[in-house]
């Protein structure tokens, strides 16, 4: 066969403007827009305006269910029985029934003495509560700390057991698990779990425990996070605006519709009869919280959500801590969507409406969906029709969908509600991590049980307040150099810079911020900076 001549393939103009690789880029985006680009470009629209309306009208569902809540006063203690637990004097405190409380930790130096402490001063008679501090801490140093502390509290008649694995199998469920197997457990009823940086009220049993006393249905009562570092950093006050608006609303929701919601892993407590009939602790994805929680609703179990019981916790405030943390909350639901939903679809004791609310709602809606349009719709999409201007975004979908959504979302931290724009450049920055997490999730990808425990820093940096700054800053490219953020910020910056030159939409301006916060996250100046000395 004869060798055809590039003349044959690409016209004169393509060949006339080979010594020009600027000419050439041009000449071939000319030739692939119209039958490539464009219709690629303009599916990308439709199906990111599909999601924004999806993503609008669960928004404004869960708004108005939260306003009849409060309208009507719907407070759990009127949809349930509950009545405050209270002395006899002939049976002593065989009335209160036998509670495990479970502390899961690991190299938790900073924080492994606050929710000890915090657990041993609960409310609750001392014969009748049992302390477990489930350690898998691989530094020898604070395994000796926080066993030292166990055997101080012991020491002051406080029922607290200490105990150790061989290995970290399962990880955090791995060791609920084996501490539920204990033989001194067999005669609890109740099990309540608080991660190493949790400090309940001493009355937190006694408001929660009498909701499975008197209402044999309810598998879980889950409380309310409150974060002690909010006002550490900008990053942790737009952490706090998202986790308040989580709990203010989704949780709120779900309790008051469907008695359903997802477990927060931490600040809860369980009928350990609930567990077992749901198989108890599974480490099948990274959200072993979550997992519990679907298979325990599957039973025909109800949730119970407390807005109004608050713990202390604290918020990651190291960017590095953060988006670990955010890969495993993104991560793990999409996985466990993938591995349960035929499940939810086959189960015969939930009604066809739960089943749609956990599948739609819940997962596919909140876990996959969310993630995916913020940022492939304001962070390549919209950005791209700048370059294609044959393809538009009608302003409904760029402007005011998005508009509603964020004000919609103020409605869990009103003391943030100036901080709105920081908030949706932090989001769409973030989108990026927790849209990759989701996909490998989904495709089970090589990290998807990567699991890395989220840093907490406790008091560390007011004890190094008047330390001596070291004489060299140890600049690791790896820990504070990120080079997909840095990436799409220099597209979003071109597509500004385009946009400037040839565009007629004024997309420019948002470019140009949502730009600068990716080149700050991607150069590592947000959160809390630690000393290394």
């Amino acid at each position: 066969m004869e060798r055809l001549s590039s003349a044959a393939v690409l016209p004169d103009s393509f060949i006339g403007a080979r010594d020009d690789i600027f000419m050439q880029f041009g000449l071939i985006w000319n030739l692939i827009k119209a039958p490539l680009i464009v219709p690629l470009l303009n599916l990308g629209v439709v199906l990111c305006l599909i999601m924004a309306v999806i993503i609008f009208a669960e928004r404004l569902y869960m708004g108005i269910v939260i306003v009849l809540v409060h309208l009507f006063g719907r407070k759990p203690e009127k949809r349930y029985k509950w009545e405050p637990m209270k002395d006899d004097v002939e049976l002593g405190s065989s009335t209160h029934p036998m509670v495990l409380v479970q502390i899961p930790m690991f190299n938790e130096r900073e924080v492994y003495q606050l929710s000890i402490g915090a657990v041993c001063g609960l409310s609750w008679p001392s014969d009748r509560l049992i302390i477990q501090v489930l350690d898998d801490s691989t530094d020898t140093t604070i395994k000796a700390m926080v066993e030292r502390e166990c055997q101080r509290w012991a020491s002051k008649g406080i029922n607290i057991r200490y105990e150790i694995r061989d290995n970290r199998t399962g990880y955090k469920s791995g060791a609920l698990k084996e501490g539920l197997n204990r033989n001194y457990v067999k005669n609890c009823d109740y099990v309540a779990i608080f991660d190493a940086d949790f400090q309940p009220e001493p009355d937190f049993l006694c408001r929660t425990i009498p909701f499975f006393i008197h209402n044999s249905n309810i598998a879980l009562v889950q409380a309310r996070w409150r974060f002690v570092n909010s006002n550490e950093c900008m990053m942790t006050r737009l952490q706090e605006m998202s986790l308040d608006y989580h709990f203010t609303v989704e949780q709120e929701v779900g309790s008051s519709t469907h008695a359903f919601f997802g477990f927060n892993g931490t600040a809860g407590v369980w009928r350990i009869a609930a567990i077992n009939e749901a198989g108890g602790w599974k480490d099948r994805t990274t959200v072993e919280d979550m997992d519990l929680a679907v298979r325990a609703s599957l039973k025909g179990w109800k949730f119970v959500y407390l807005g109004d019981l608050q713990v202390k916790s604290e918020l990651p405030s190291t960017f590095k801590a953060y988006r670990h943390q955010q890969h495993r909350w993104s991560c793990g639901p999409a996985n466990l969507f993938r591995k349960m939903v035929l499940d939810i679809m086959r189960n015969k004791k939930v009604s066809v409406w739960q089943k749609f609310h956990v599948i739609y709602s819940f997962f596919f809606v909140r876990k996959i969906i969310a993630h995916i349009n913020a940022f492939f719709f304001y962070c390549i999409v919209l950005p791209a029709t700048v370059l294609v201007p044959e393809v538009t975004v009608p302003k409904w979908g760029g402007v005011y969908i998005p508009t509603i959504i964020t004000l919609l979302n103020a409605v869990g931290t009103p003391r943030s509600a100036h901080l709105l724009v920081f908030w949706i450049l932090f989001e769409n920055v973030m989108s990026l991590h927790r849209t990759k997490a989701t996909i490998i999730g989904l495709l089970e990808g090589s990290s998807v049980n990567e699991w890395i425990v989220t840093e907490k820093l406790g008091d560390i940096l007011k004890n190094k307040v008047g330390a001596k700054a070291p004489r060299k800053f140890r600049f690791r490219i790896g820990e504070r150099l990120h080079l997909t953020e840095l990436a799409v910020g220099c597209y979003l910056f071109f597509c500004g810079c385009y946009d400037v030159l040839f565009g007629k939409n004024n997309y420019f301006i948002f470019f140009y911020i949502q730009a600068l916060a990716f080149f700050i996250m991607g150069f590592g100046y947000v959160g809390t900076f630690v000393p290394t000395s």
